[in-house]
């Protein structure tokens, strides 16, 4: 059973979380809960977990938050990261009159669940609460906002740069209540029991085993709102989610088909779309990692539909070389990259590259010009299963040419730093997943995370830096025209196809497990209205979906 890899999301922006979440497979736990059923209008999700305490803990500024926090407060609007759309939630939408502004129409009629009118000071109040704390800037906002202020129904955003994307940063900021924030002495630590909220939900049991959320009654789309109550134990082991009447749960299940789907053939669903790309990351500061030849060498000696096969048992595809989750973004793919950007296996041609690099094969051993044999060490974490035997297979293949490779597994904590301050030769890595193409490329990419080895960074791991493709990201951040913002996306996948400063392997899964005996209209490949995780605010894009079963 795989091992439960931490669940912290990145939230300025999200690079460290899509990694984190992405790592996350299977967690093992013990209880049983009770079945849901369409009498109560219940609903068993299998999303928070009490290790090592379950705390009542519903600040929505906290990293230790529980999970429903984001069921029950509400942003602006919510994205849905697998292809960057955003629904209205708080706001009824935004304009951008110039690429340095971002006005946000908040909506009217809505109550908080104590009555209280909810008003556009209410999000003036929450984003200066963030400024003047900022142990709460969770989404790293103020990198971007240098002032706001409320015009009539609107709240207007101004921006340090033109900054586009900045709104879809903006956007996931969840709102409090002023009425109740304004007294609080440390919001920091304040563990907020009893949450006054605007969303579809609102606390209503608490124990050491399991907390309930009931439906707000009052909530501004009530009538969008099927489920009666939620219910979410501390603890959910797979044997719990395939035999306990779970309607949701986010888990990577070993053969998937028979046990969940066939622990209800009828029911019993599954969709792991992909959210985000495995990479292997080379250290682009250490020779021969940063010689193209090499990198081209390694990228071309991989088979990546078995490497695929082997970490995730075929759950999910091989990444191409474009930077794009396939098929989620293929509005955005450089129609000019071959085979739309992926790389097939190509002994010759790896052998090939490999020579110009310096490393020709004498008998069963690649050596460079000294007759040394290659050497090189990959990092990973230790308990990071799937990767593990993908990177077993990565072994074998690079193994196959004569390549001593070797497979480095500190504690995940250690794993984590030696990523952060450029502590590796080639590291196990993932990255994208936040639905905006700007945002995954830029983090990916842009010299400003390119720190010095050493000192701690929150992207381009591998220290990539040129200035043109710095030119290009900052002509996309500034870019209003959709049409050009794609063009310039097209420069940036041509880069990562050529310069490989990740080598891309196979794509992350979300690993979304429903029942439809209760509850329909789950979101599938047909219906990728959301993503099927558990976390963060795009479940209300599900729980304002869902619909009774007849």
């Amino acid at each position: 059973m795989k091992q439960l890899r931490g669940h912290i999301l990145r939230m300025a922006f999200a690079v460290v979380g899509v990694t984190a979440l992405l790592a996350t497979s299977a967690c093992s736990m013990n209880v049983k809960n009770q079945a849901s059923g369409p009498s109560d209008g219940s609903l068993l999700v299998a999303a928070d977990n009490g290790s090592p305490t379950f705390e009542k803990n519903f600040n929505p500024f906290s990293t230790s938050k529980r999970v429903a926090t984001t069921y029950m407060y509400e942003p602006l609007r919510v994205t849905n990261t697998l292809d960057g759309t955003a629904t209205p939630f708080l706001a009824t939408g935004n304009t951008l009159p110039d690429a340095k502004t971002v006005v946000y129409d908040i909506r009217t009629g809505v109550k908080w669940s104590d009555g209280t009118a909810f008003t556009p000071a209410d999000v003036l109040y929450t984003f200066n609460l963030v400024k003047a704390t900022p142990a709460l800037d969770t989404w790293g906002v103020w990198q971007h906002i240098e002032s706001l202020e409320v015009v009539g129904d609107t709240v207007v955003f101004h921006l340090k740069t033109e900054d586009v994307p900045a709104a879809s940063i903006i956007d996931q900021q969840l709102i409090v209540p002023e009425h109740i924030w304004k007294d609080v002495k440390d919001p920091v630590t304040w563990k907020n029991e009893k949450p006054v909220t605007t969303g579809p939900f609102v606390l209503d049991t608490f124990t050491a085993n399991q907390y309930t959320l009931k439906k707000n009654v009052d909530y501004w789309q009530a009538d969008k709102v099927a489920v009666e109550k939620l219910v979410l134990p501390a603890a959910n082991s797979q044997l719990d989610v395939v035999k306990n009447g779970y309607d949701w749960a986010y888990a990577f299940i070993t053969d998937v088909e028979g046990t969940w789907v066939n622990a209800d053939k009828q029911h019993n669903k599954y969709w792991f779309p992909p959210g985000g790309t495995i990479t292997l990351s080379p250290n682009l500061t250490r020779a021969p990692y940063n010689d193209v030849n090499f990198r081209q060498g390694l990228s071309l000696a991989l088979d990546r539909e078995k490497i695929a096969t082997d970490a995730e048992q075929g759950y999910v595809d091989a990444a191409g070389q474009s930077g794009l989750l396939l098929p989620n973004q293929e509005a955005w793919l450089n129609a000019d990259l071959p085979n739309e950007g992926v790389v097939a296996q190509d002994k010759t041609a790896a052998l090939a590259a490999f020579a110009k690099a310096g490393y020709t094969q004498q008998g069963d051993k690649m050596v460079d010009a000294s007759g040394t044999q290659l050497s090189i060490n990959i990092l990973t974490a230790n308990g990071y299963t799937d990767w593990l035997q993908g990177l077993q297979t990565v072994q074998s293949q690079l193994g196959a040419l004569g390549i001593d490779v070797k497979l480095s597994q500190p504690q995940p904590a250690a794993y984590t730093e030696a990523l952060s301050k450029g502590d590796f030769d080639i590291a196990m890595n993932s990255f994208g997943g936040t639905g905006s193409v700007f945002q995954d490329m830029n983090t990916l990419l842009n010299s400003e995370f390119a720190t010095p080895i050493g000192t701690g960074t929150t992207g381009n791991y591998g220290r990539f830096s040129d200035p043109k493709v710095d030119a290009l990201l900052a002509q996309l951040k500034a870019s209003t025209d959709e049409t050009e913002q794609k063009a310039i996306s097209a420069q940036l996948q041509t880069v990562l196809y050529e310069q490989l400063p990740v080598i891309s392997m196979f794509y992350g899964g979300l690993w979304g497990l429903s029942s439809d005996k209760n509850f329909t209209n789950w979101p599938s490949e047909k219906n990728a209205y959301a993503p099927p995780n558990t976390w963060n605010s795009t479940p209300l894009l599900i729980l304002t979906n869902l619909k009774k079963a007849k």
